[in-house]
């Protein structure tokens, strides 16, 4: 069962015992992403992430990581387009010693202007990685496409351009205005003492700061890109509007993903692999946003199979869209997916992350029963009216990477093959 305080000045705690585990995470949690920044400061939020880890006023990032290295801990974090993360695991011995690193990162970050050079040459490099990934690179151009002009279609990273642009004082102006009080979430799971929840108010009910300021709303418009590459496979998705964080279908929305691409009992990876060996991967997925959200079916196929490979996927598209489900493939997902949901129970840090993310985005946090009753609940029909919902052609867009043909070719492809 968990709990939640919410501090005067707005930072909410959230917190659930684990009686079985020796360990405990923390999380701190900023409602605060790539899509809250201004054009001009695009990877700011990932740039902070960097920097937090780089020292404080009083320990260098070597303090950090042998205190956390002499407890036997874990630290991380991770930025989304919508929140950043920083997050610990540690023995429930060495709780406090955890939560005076994380809350010292956020506080008292140094932001040394060498180290923000330093760390700048890092992102760029990161940047270089991800584009010299063309898996990551299709999705990527994808994003910025459907979402253009408004925020959510920049990238996490930023731009070397956007990154130049940032210096200390920049990024502490940044801090102040965008994280706040009220964009606060410290979430601990795990085991732990009252004696550590009262240590987390103590910290953060000194935290002062004005007003949230809400994100540009994020609009899906259908749109195809192409970019081509040397690359041994063209990299492919074929993509459609999908749901936000919340939405009441999520449920039936779960199963359909995981029945057309979830799995190598997946529909898609059946036909199009197994069966057909046009490809090594093919999977579908959702990306979920507060207002706006992603469906996507991915595959990396040779140029010389890349036109069978499309054309199955349709195919696979259309029979799940006229003829349904059957009763084993619901039953066969529906155990995936409850099994996801109660392995990841035996997990501190995912139980955190469960119980920040349903408060910052869900605006309700379920126990593992009442999901699991959810799940239960789906039937045949609501999997096929999911699918008919999401998998809609005039909202159809496209993202190749590699070899490719343009853009309207393989929307050719796709449309003379429905017609077929």
């Amino acid at each position: 069962m968990h709990y939640k305080i919410t501090l005067n000045n707005g930072v909410r705690i959230l917190y659930e015992r684990v009686d079985s585990v020796r360990s405990v995470s923390i999380g701190i949690w900023v409602l605060n992403g790539s899509r809250n920044e201004p054009k001009k400061l695009n990877g700011m939020s990932h740039f902070i992430e960097h920097m937090l880890f780089k020292g404080t006023k009083t320990r260098t990032a070597s303090d950090i990581a042998e205190m956390m290295d002499s407890i036997g801990g874990q630290v991380n974090a991770f930025t989304t387009k919508e929140c950043t993360c920083f997050y610990a695991r540690v023995l429930d011995s060495h709780f406090s010693v955890a939560v005076d690193i994380l809350t010292d990162m956020l506080f008292n970050p140094k932001l040394d202007e060498s180290d923000l050079d330093i760390e700048r040459g890092v992102i760029l490099e990161e940047i270089g990685m991800y584009n010299d990934s063309p898996e990551d690179m299709v999705s990527e151009r994808l994003m910025s496409a459907v979402y253009s002009p408004t925020p959510l279609a920049r990238p996490i990273l930023g731009t070397p351009a956007t990154l130049k642009s940032i210096n200390s004082a920049v990024m502490r102006e940044y801090m102040q205005k965008y994280y706040v009080p009220e964009n606060i979430v410290v979430s601990v799971s795990g085991s732990f003492s009252d004696g550590d929840i009262r240590l987390v108010e103590e910290l953060f009910s000194g935290m002062s700061g004005g007003k949230p300021i809400p994100p540009e709303k994020g609009i899906y418009t259908a749109a195809s890109t192409v970019k081509r590459k040397s690359t041994d496979q063209n990299h492919i998705i074929l993509a459609f509007e999908g749901p936000q964080y919340g939405s009441p279908d999520r449920y039936a929305n779960v199963i359909m993903t995981n029945i057309l691409g979830g799995g190598m009992s997946s529909r898609l990876f059946r036909k199009v692999r197994e069966e057909r060996g046009l490809c090594y991967s093919v999977y579908s997925y959702i990306y979920s946003h507060v207002d706006t959200g992603l469906f996507g079916i991915y595959t990396a196929t040779g140029k010389e199979t890349e036109r069978q490979a499309v054309e199955l996927i349709v195919e696979v598209i259309t029979d799940l869209l006229e003829n349904g489900i059957t009763q084993q493939e619901l039953d066969r997902a529906r155990e995936q997916s409850k099994a996801n949901v109660l392995l990841a129970l035996e997990n501190t840090v995912s139980r955190m992350n469960s119980l920040a993310r349903g408060e910052l985005f869900l605006g309700e946090i379920l126990r593992p029963e009442e999901i699991i009753e959810r799940y239960d609940a789906v039937t045949r029909t609501d999997v096929l009216e999911s699918a008919r919902k999401i998998i809609c052609m005039d909202k159809l867009s496209l993202s190749a990477v590699g070899k490719v043909e343009s853009a309207q070719a393989y929307m050719d492809l796709i449309h003379n093959k429905l017609k077929a």
